[in-house]
């Protein structure tokens, strides 16, 4: 028998929703990953070069960054369990077309770029409701600790998703790979479908959509310390994309030997993650959003890395160090917008502030 003492001491992340979501989560970070190194290899393959790599990652890239405000205002309007399973679903259909036209050596560029701009619109629809469901499952002082023992989890997940891809791509090839993907977010839709959303209050009254996306900004840009944040980690994220879809995986064809090294440099940055979510667990920096700030200078050494480029070994350290820091900066901006908003917004407002949005690459939420 637990004790009534005992019960008020276990943590909030025990909850089922907060269990719900880390399984789906770990699932998905699975699969994504190792279909991030299927996506770039299966356009090599088919002829592509490194413009056609890079223009299937801006296919993905802008929908997503035009529509993430968009995504917000919706999943403050929607049902968010029912926005996250049918962008799952909608994810699980094109992942398996775009599987069944590699597997038939039948894909095209375009229908690659089209593919990847409907998964950016998909994550842009997902994102804002998942991390609002995700925040509506902790709270109080557990808050911190909760968010890094998802985020280890997930990114543990995706250490095993990219060497378990970079493998599989070299062994039976990217459409497998890609095939595994849809079925990651077949399961990862069914979990999230019994996901118990009683406890969260109705929307509160408003206007419409652009009303409310106005409303958003004001309070953005009105305060100085969310959006330069922001834009700073805005650059961050296309410099780690670009490196990551596009640069890494041509180094790794013309001087690492294939899709298998650049698979374990993936693989060693995701362990890196895990480091960084286990030392957030213990550590509570007492400028929390500072210390998160300072740790992505070191997100600049993988791409300095690639350009020399270094060889496997020294590639992997650098990756492990860039995951920790990204670990502590996610753990340290997941913890602090909360604390810093919510006393003085909404749960609608926050939203539309742009509080339920992901802007840490790899969050896999």
């Amino acid at each position: 028998m637990i004790s009534a003492a005992d019960a008020s001491r276990r943590p909030a992340r025990a909850g089922r929703n907060y269990t719900l979501l880390t399984a789906a989560a770990v699932v998905t970070n699975l699969g994504s990953q190792g279909a991030l190194i299927a996506s770039a290899i299966a356009v090599l393959q088919t002829g592509g070069d490194g413009g056609d790599v890079g223009l299937v990652a801006a296919a993905r890239t802008l929908p997503l960054v035009l529509l993430l405000l968009i995504g917000g205002a919706v999943s403050d309007r929607l049902p968010r369990h029912r926005l996250m399973v049918a962008a799952n679903a909608l994810n699980c259909v094109s992942q398996a077309v775009f599987a069944i036209l590699v597997l038939a050596g039948e894909a095209r560029l375009w229908q690659t770029m089209l593919l990847s701009a409907l998964g950016g619109t998909e994550q842009a629809l997902f994102s804002p409701a998942a991390e609002g469901m995700l925040m509506s499952s902790v709270s109080g002082e557990h808050a911190s600790r909760a968010f890094a023992v998802f985020r280890m989890a997930t990114q543990g997940a995706g250490l095993g998703g990219a060497a378990l891809g970079g493998a599989m791509v070299a062994v039976v090839g990217s459409g497998w790979v890609l095939a595994v993907d849809a079925v990651a977010f077949a399961v990862a839709g069914a979990l999230r479908s019994f996901l118990d959303v009683s406890h969260i209050p109705p929307r509160e009254p408003g206007g419409g959509l652009l009303s409310d996306l106005r409303e958003g900004w004001r309070e953005f840009v009105g305060r100085l310390w969310l959006w330069t944040i922001v834009a700073q980690f805005s650059v961050v994220v296309a410099v780690v994309g670009a490196a990551d879809a596009v640069y890494g995986p041509l180094v790794a064809r013309d001087s690492l030997g294939g899709p298998g090294p650049w698979g374990l440099a993936l693989g060693a940055f995701g362990a890196g993650t895990v480091g960084g979510a286990l030392l957030m667990v213990r550590w509570k920096p007492r400028r929390l959003l500072l210390a998160g700030t300072l740790c992505v200078f070191p997100l600049a050494a993988p791409a300095a890395a690639l350009a020399v480029p270094v060889p496997v070994g020294p590639l992997c350290a650098v990756m492990f160090v860039s995951g920790a820091a990204i670990e502590v900066f996610g753990v340290s901006w997941m913890t602090s917008r909360p604390q810093n908003i919510a006393r003085v917004v909404g749960n609608g407002l926050r939203t539309r502030l742009g509080m339920d949005q992901v802007v840490v690459p790899a969050a896999g939420i």
